[in-house]
């Protein structure tokens, strides 16, 4: 199918976004990726983000995703993001840099992803000139349908026919563009497959569990200071888990950043003194600093069930399709994935989590 009565499909698409370097930002738009394959199966995607800061460690794994041909991670920010406001660069450097990475690549379809303000948009023009490729934008004022060849409806009017609830979940956001292709969502998930590291260093771990027992991996997580409100507390996370224990013994795996080795320690101190209690013993396994990305995909995809916070390996396991409980501490729609093999619960205690944990241990594990 093509974008015009008797045109040609497009061969190379390229994505722009400029919204967050997050792995789970960047991960939902994987459900856009696989919509466009199933229009185009031929066509090669190709990602161009503009980053507030080179170097995220999401750069090798967003390029190592098996859905894209390409992923291009260009700076248009001065100074650590970390650290108070940034200046942007200016724009015939950032463009110019655009330029140099796509020099050889060739594009006949641009999908400017992002919704606000006027950077993306023109970028989008100006390299549809350049390539010669055709425009597709987000109307959200009059001034950006200028910059598309075709232009989707502003994203209250998108939700609005739809009839869904803004703000937009991050999975529904670049659907929002897709629509002026005529590309619905109608349901399709994220998806995540192990790349070449991750495979090898599940051949070299394969995870083990007593007969009878289950294999848990539990990612704690929100280890940076503006995600730690996020963050489980420990003694009521360690409650549910001793609960979960009590019906499905299991071994317990720990996943996180080197920088969240301090929290893990603390809950396996926590955890290993109540189920002693209890005259239980279970084996906890801590991979806090070991892992890249690509590696911790091993290590989700053996689960039986993944337990998270709501951060970036939350939305991995979803997208490797395993089962996943995500612990929120305060209603956050816009984080959900409203599908099966997935649990959202806001603050549960006991009973509610091990409900929810055992229907989800119930099914069966794609991976």
């Amino acid at each position: 199918m093509s974008m015009k009565p008797g045109g040609r499909p497009p061969t190379d698409i390229l994505l722009i976004k400029s919204h967050s370097m997050g792995i789970g930002d960047l991960l939902r738009s994987s459900a856009a990726w696989s919509a466009l394959q199933a229009r185009w199966p031929d066509a090669r995607l190709h990602l161009l983000m503009l980053s507030k800061q080179s170097g995220y460690a999401t750069e090798a794994f967003i390029r190592s995703h098996h859905l894209l041909a390409s992923a291009h991670f260009v700076t248009v920010k001065t100074g650590d993001p970390n650290r108070g406001r940034q200046a942007s660069l200016p724009r015939a450097q950032v463009w110019a840099e655009v330029a140099q990475r796509l020099k050889d690549q060739p594009i006949d379809l641009i999908i400017d992803c992002e919704s606000s303000g006027m950077k993306t948009a023109l970028l989008t023009w100006w390299l549809g000139r350049l390539k010669g490729a055709q425009r597709v934008g987000i109307a959200q004022f009059p001034l950006r349908r200028l910059c598309y060849d075709l232009a989707a409806p502003s994203v209250p009017r998108y939700a609005a026919r739809l009839g869904l609830i803004r703000p937009l979940d991050y999975t529904e956001r670049d659907f929002v563009a897709l629509a002026a292709l005529g590309i619905a969502r109608n349901g399709t998930r994220i998806t995540l497959k192990s790349a070449a590291a991750g495979q090898a260093w599940r051949q070299d771990h394969p995870l083990a569990a007593a007969a009878g027992q289950s294999i848990v991996v539990l990612n704690i997580g929100c280890g940076t200071e503006d995600a730690i409100p996020k963050r489980p507390e420990l003694p009521k996370l360690v409650a549910c888990l001793v609960a979960l224990y009590a019906q499905q013994p299991f071994t317990l795996h720990l996943s996180g950043a080197d920088f969240e080795r301090k929290v893990n320690q603390a809950f396996r101190g926590l955890f290993s003194t109540a189920m002693a209690q209890h005259g239980w013993q279970a084996e906890v396994v801590d991979w806090a600093g070991q892992l890249s990305l690509d590696e911790l995909t091993g290590l989700l995809g053996q689960a039986d069930l993944v337990i998270s916070s709501d951060s970036g390996p939350y939305h991995m396991a979803v997208a490797l399709g395993v089962p996943t409980l995500c612990w929120f501490n305060f209603d956050t729609p816009p984080s959900y994935h409203p599908q099966p093999g997935v649990a959202a619960l806001i603050l549960p205690g006991p009973d509610q989590f091990v409900a929810a944990a055992l229907a989800l241990l119930a099914l069966d594990n794609p991976c």
